[in-house]
């Protein structure tokens, strides 16, 4: 039986990204996002918010992908995003078993030109090449 997990999504950043270093020279870099799914309501379609976490890497296949969300992604910008759905799992202090759906994130376009960087457009793809602009 045949498996895939990919996600697609555009929506807008709902924090600024927080970036943690590990001791091996990895980063990661975490931040919120947000889609909007369309409903009709009565008469009226309305935008109802779907809220994410969203990871990337600077390690192995991912490149410097936590570098280029580092240095140009922001609170508000829009991007287009893919990457996989990863199942976190633990247990709290209090001994109750968690779990959270995140998105781990393989590519992504900014699509706006908000703020000083006026990056709109720019894709940032891992790979043995350069990035390219779209």
């Amino acid at each position: 039986m045949a498996n895939l997990n990919k996600v697609m999504l555009i929506g807008r950043l709902t924090r600024d990204p927080e970036v943690r270093t590990f001791s091996n020279g990895g980063k990661v870099a975490k931040f919120g996002f947000a889609v909007n799914n369309r409903t009709k309501k009565g008469g009226e379609w309305t935008d109802e918010p779907v809220y994410l976490d969203c990871q990337a890497f600077n390690r192995g296949d991912y490149g410097k992908l936590a570098d280029r969300v580092e240095q140009s992604l922001s609170k508000g910008k829009q991007v287009y995003l893919e990457g996989h759905l990863v199942l976190e799992q633990w247990t709290s202090q209090s001994g109750e078993k968690k779990q959270a759906l995140k998105i781990v994130v393989d590519a992504l376009q900014l699509l706006d030109g908000r703020g000083e960087g006026g990056e709109g457009g720019r894709e940032y793809r891992p790979s043995s090449r350069k990035s390219s602009a779209s």
